[in-house]
């Protein structure tokens, strides 16, 4: 066991609570995607946790994906103000890595690595469903670059992002697959248009984001143009791959374990147990990466096992407070009212079936 990981996790833990119990935050479930804070990804930014697989060269620290799994756990568990950097360091940036110019690379990752830039996601379309290849937002060649006219809907903290990635559809073609292209744009871009989507808990960090005539230069484009099926495919290892798929509702599991109620003694060992074999699973995915590979089939085992496992998380803390009110600023009411997402973000489970099962018809 490399004792470095050990080390990093008790820095982790000890920063949390310095947070904490200096009531600079207060811990949520689902963090990485309601609780926003630049100054705290800023303060971990400074500490090299950010990008922290990278090059140096490109502001990174060289460590392994083992290293940014154990990061990334503590941060869950101790549901801290991750939501800021989460998306630019989990996904785009990996994926500017393996796909993007030099150019690009060096444009962007430093920004992601340091706290600078915030990414939100530009995938999903209004009336598109979970059906991530039927993008109707259009990129056109033009002088210089692209122009992209379209809808983003459920794009989390667009509002306070400085940048999008976005998947749009370079050419027309029978094969829904085909023509598509990946791109980093700036929000600042003339054209782009944000409006608020106030969830049913009150609190907004979904939007919808139209593109009017907005200009991409063409050095960001992310890798080939055409081959943003199969990037993106790979990009989304990244998101369904790690510990926030088993690990948003952690405060309630914690609350579950903290009240050691016998009546559900068994229940809660057993969702214990599949906790302590999802993580393993989190460990295979992080192992694959740092391989250099795109574990797909795990990242969407995981992600499938991880929506069941939160579930039934959610389920047991309910019978656990009988016919109590759940306040919804609770931990427990907060997750309630998450967890309508759980099945559909970063893939719906019948996405994640027929994933799995066409990996298993190539073996």
């Amino acid at each position: 066991m490399d004792s470095s990981l050990g080390e990093l996790r008790r820095e982790v833990r000890g920063l949390c609570r310095e947070w904490r119990e200096a009531g600079r935050y207060r811990p949520r479930p689902d963090a990485w995607l309601r609780s926003f804070d630049l100054a705290f990804s800023r303060e971990l930014a400074g500490r090299g946790w950010l990008g922290m697989t990278w090059p140096k060269a490109l502001g990174g620290g060289e460590r392994s994906n083992r290293a940014r799994l154990v990061l990334t756990e503590e941060l869950l568990r101790a549901g801290a103000p991750v939501a800021a950097h989460w998306i630019g360091d989990r996904q785009i940036g990996p994926s500017v890595l393996r796909h993007g110019t030099e150019r690009l690379q060096r444009e962007i990752l430093p920004g992601i690595a340091a706290g600078e830039f915030v990414f939100c996601l530009g995938m999903s379309e209004p009336d598109a469903g979970s059906d991530l290849a039927a993008v109707r937002t259009a990129a056109t060649r033009v002088p210089g670059g692209w122009r992209i006219d379209g809808r983003k809907i459920w794009t989390s903290h667009a509002h306070r992002a400085t940048h999008a990635y976005l998947l749009a559809r370079s050419e027309r073609s029978e094969v829904k697959h085909v023509g598509l292209t990946e791109f980093v744009l700036d929000m600042t871009a003339s054209g782009v248009s944000v409006s608020p989507i106030v969830d049913m808990a009150g609190s907004h960090h979904f939007n919808e984001v139209v593109f009017e005539d907005v200009f991409v230069p063409e050095h960001r484009v992310i890798g080939a143009v055409g081959n943003g099926w199969a990037q993106v495919t790979e990009q989304l290892s990244y998101e369904r791959g790690g510990p926030e798929r088993v690990l948003s509702t952690y405060p309630v599991l914690a609350g579950l374990l903290d009240a050691a109620d016998d009546g559900l003694a068994a229940e809660v060992g057993e969702l214990v147990a599949r906790l302590a074999t999802l993580r393993a699973l989190c460990v295979q995915v992080a192992d694959s990466l740092d391989a250099g590979e795109a574990p797909v089939r795990a990242a969407a085992t995981l992600k499938y096992l991880g929506t069941a496992f939160e579930r039934d998380v959610l389920e047991c803390a309910r019978r656990a407070t009988g016919s109590g009110v759940i306040a919804p600023e609770s931990p427990l009411g907060e997750a309630i009212l998450a967890a309508p997402g759980f099945s559909i973000r970063g893939g719906s489970s019948e996405v994640l079936l027929s994933i799995l099962a066409k990996q298993e018809v190539r073996r």
